[in-house]
């Protein structure tokens, strides 16, 4: 199979289940703003030293393959049907919520606002992190044309809560400590 088709040299891309839009459009911006998580935590996943932590975000990649699936896939044609998509992570949003609640509790409680930074590890965590937002925010204006399944969105909050709390659990293990801001 080659990796390069040509189809989109002139800026269109096909979606799952059919049809060209630009690549500039909404949709693709959503599911690629997905993709660029699934890379940040990709290169967390290098730098964290917690086997667990690493375990879980490979977990997480795998759920934002299917996240992505379904964002790539608009509603069907009438008269056609919808593809085949991998089943949404919905439930794995409470185990993040218990990953959330497990790194908090292993850390100092928060006094102040924590800046992206210590370990390796933690900083990569906290660039997975913004890049995570910034997927939640192009899901959000996705959901205002077209329909994404809300748990996608809650997916997306959560998870940036969860790399968040596996950041400052790195700096914890670490023991480089969170870089606070002082105003």
């Amino acid at each position: 199979m080659k990796i390069y088709t040509r189809r989109g040299d002139a800026g269109e891309t096909g979606l799952f289940g059919g049809g060209r839009v630009s690549k500039d459009e909404i949709r693709v911006e959503a599911y690629g703003s997905v993709d660029e998580l699934s890379a940040a935590i990709g290169a967390a996943r290098v730098h964290v030293t917690d086997g667990g932590t690493r375990d879980r975000l490979s977990l997480v990649q795998r759920d934002l393959f299917a996240i992505g699936a379904h964002l790539a896939t608009p509603s069907p044609r009438p008269g056609r049907r919808p593809p085949e998509l991998p089943e949404l992570p919905a439930d794995r949003i409470a185990e993040m919520e218990a990953w959330i609640d497990g790194a908090a509790a292993a850390c100092p409680p928060l006094r102040n606002f924590v800046l992206p930074g210590g370990s390796a590890g933690a900083s990569q965590l906290h660039v997975a992190r913004a890049v995570c937002r910034r997927a939640e925010r192009r899901a959000v204006s996705l959901a205002g044309e077209a329909e994404v399944d809300a748990s996608v969105i809650r997916y997306l909050n959560r998870l940036s809560d969860y790399l968040f709390a596996a950041a400052r659990l790195e700096n914890q293990r670490t023991e480089r400590g969170d870089v606070e801001w002082k105003g």
